[in-house]
């Protein structure tokens, strides 16, 4: 004897029944939102359907990986947020085209069936997190719209039950949060030691500076970058084409004003009106030489020697070789190897109180591993720009013990006095407020 086939509805609660087993069965969202728009088609036959989730297309059907902007899912997003804003969005109900704007009924003609239900996700305190988007060709009937809102409710369930909506910190009981709470703002009130890091510097410690004794032009850098010299070495030599022959026209000058004296001083014997200029041409002598004197000067200061033993600190001979400098131009700096000091630029946003003789520590750009530490001598009161446009106070720090080789660089760590953690933490943020709303 056969078994009787089931009717119509018996086949209609079977499926039913299947959807929610899988439902309950899916071991993650993906593949609860892949049931969601797919297994449903044998019982409802929609042509397409779209999970939303926080106003985002999750899972369309058919498709295993979503394009954010592709034209349907702008499509099914834009319709939904338009249900938000008709307070339509919290109920199951086949969705009014007529409802919708211009654009979204004409990417509805084009896109999606002429039928759609929208089928909302809500968690267990009834606000909807997500929905269900399902067309097809011909309307919803109330039977199957009842259907829909009990397995709506079924798949939220098993949504809530994968991933919660609220994080599991929030749970804690409330005692226990305010113990929490409690221990925090005690722990903002401990006092720590401020501190701000800086760029700084090692530069030379009552260093000679080396400028330019005359206008022209630097022909040669007879020394390198660091390199150590003695006193009377030759440092700089300038193109002295020029006051060679200005040197010689004045040699000349003189020559000939001297012969003019002779020959005058010669004729005054016998010649009054020679007798008489001997004076004037005594003064244009003494006026020849002292021009002759000064472009010998000149041209003796055309090469640059070295006032005291130490290294030579610049930074490249190529940037000035060739080029015209002016008189006073730094050319480089003599300074001696065992004394230097730490020259530091504190950003203006991150000045802080600093008392002379404050703890410095530095890490080299080179060397970041090791520490010296340093005190501050002085610090400046105004700020002035730096190379790199910013404003910054210049401070001075003295090695403890020996010194870095002059003109590395890295990173300064000031401490100042102590002051409550929540200060340390919040100096900044309230600065900056102040200056944005001034109060």
């Amino acid at each position: 004897m056969s078994a009787a086939l089931p009717n119509a509805a018996e086949r209609v609660f079977a499926l039913f029944l299947g959807l929610e087993k899988q439902a309950r069965q899916a071991a993650s969202t993906e593949q609860l939102a892949f049931a969601m728009v797919n297994d449903g088609q044998a019982l409802f036959g929609f042509r397409h359907a779209a999970l939303l989730v926080a106003g985002k297309v999750r899972a369309l059907t058919g498709i295993s990986q979503v394009e954010p902007n592709a034209p349907f899912v702008a499509f099914v997003e834009r319709a939904t947020a338009q249900l938000l804003g008709q307070g339509l969005l919290d109920q199951p109900h086949a969705v009014d085209a007529a409802l919708q704007d211009e654009q979204a009924r004409a990417d509805w003609q084009a896109l999606s069936a002429a039928e759609a239900f929208w089928l909302p996700l809500k968690d267990r305190q009834g606000e909807v997190f997500g929905g269900l988007w399902l067309a097809r060709e011909q309307p919803f009937n109330g039977a199957e719209q009842a259907l829909l809102a009990q397995l709506g409710d079924s798949y939220a369930h098993a949504w809530l039950a994968l991933q919660p909506r609220k994080p599991w910190r929030l749970r804690w009981p409330k005692k226990k949060l305010l113990a929490i709470a409690g221990s925090l703002c005690l722990l903002l009130l401990v006092p720590v030691r401020q501190s701000v890091l800086a760029p700084a510097e090692v530069v030379p410690q009552g260093g000679r500076v080396v400028a330019a004794p005359l206008d022209g032009v630097v022909a040669e850098f007879l020394v390198k970058p660091n390199q150590t010299v003695a006193a009377g070495d030759l440092l700089v030599r300038f193109d002295a084409t020029s006051l060679k022959a200005q040197a010689d026209v004045a040699e000349r000058a003189l020559g000939v004003a001297e012969a003019e004296l002779k020959a005058n001083t010669q004729r005054a014997f016998s010649d009054a009106e020679s007798s008489s200029r001997i004076d004037l041409l005594a003064a244009r002598v003494e006026q020849k030489r002292a021009e002759r004197d000064y472009a010998r000067q000149l041209l003796a200061r055309s090469e640059v020697r070295a006032e005291r033993a130490g290294i030579a600190v610049f930074a490249d001979a190529e940037r000035l070789t060739g080029k015209p400098v002016q008189t006073g131009e730094r050319l480089m700096q003599i300074a001696d190897p065992t004394q230097a000091e730490l020259r530091i630029e504190l950003p203006v946003g991150d000045a802080i109180a600093l008392q002379p003789g404050a703890e410095v520590a530095l890490f080299l750009d080179s060397d970041p591993l090791n520490r010296h530490d340093a005190r501050l001598e002085r610090a400046a009161y105004e700020a002035q720009a730096t190379a790199a446009g910013q404003l910054a106070y210049r401070l001075d720090a003295a090695f403890n013990e020996a010194p870095p080789r002059i003109g590395l660089r890295g990173t300064a760590k000031l401490f100042g006095d102590r002051a409550p953690l929540a200060y340390y933490l919040l100096r900044r943020p309230l600065a900056a407020a102040r200056q944005s709303l001034g109060f």
